[in-house]
């Protein structure tokens, strides 16, 4: 069974408009992997225990320096996952209790490595961007052929009661087993 359909169209409207001619506006890397970002947690099932309450939000951690602004706000405002509204935090690794979703930077004295390293073991979906860094999250962000791509740590995700749909792993430019 392949991506779904929502899926896939949103994948091939962000890489088309990224290919379109230059007198369109092109959304940067930057807003892409916005959009993308709470998008993810529709694909990925947590243990029972880590899933908010009833009525609690889904929570999209943003540590070290924030490189969306307002774009990973909007984005997530528009998402939900079963039923439940996605809010954004900005934090430490310090309080990462509460996370599903953590896109990891380095930045604010913190090293990208170090905080992936301390929330090993914990149902977080880290993901990570950049050619520079150490070590790299669950989901990482890269740019192939001047388009938005990921690569998926699936190992790494089943070690932290984490899984990922093959559907999303299907979109994968490489899937670490």
């Amino acid at each position: 069974m392949g991506p779904p359909r929502s899926l896939t169209r949103f994948f091939v409207a962000i890489c088309t408009l990224a290919a379109a001619a230059p007198t369109l506006a092109q959304p940067t890397d930057t807003a892409v992997k916005a959009a993308f970002l709470p998008r993810f947690a529709r694909y990925v099932t947590w243990p029972a225990a880590a899933m908010p309450q009833a009525n609690d939000p889904f929570v999209l951690c943003v540590i070290g320096a924030d490189p969306f602004g307002i774009i990973l706000d909007d984005a997530a405002r528009s998402q939900q996952v079963d039923g439940r509204r996605i809010i954004v935090r900005r934090t430490g690794v310090a309080n990462v209790n509460g996370c599903h979703i953590a896109f990891v930077t380095d930045g604010h004295g913190q090293s990208a490595s170090r905080v992936i390293a301390a929330i090993d073991g914990k149902p977080v979906l880290t993901v990570t961007d950049g050619a520079g860094i150490g070590q790299r999250g669950i989901i990482h962000f890269t740019v192939v052929g001047g388009r938005v791509r990921f690569f998926i740590d699936q190992s790494g995700a089943t070690r932290r009661g984490l899984n990922v749909s093959s559907r999303l792993l299907a979109l994968a430019v490489g899937v670490r087993q």
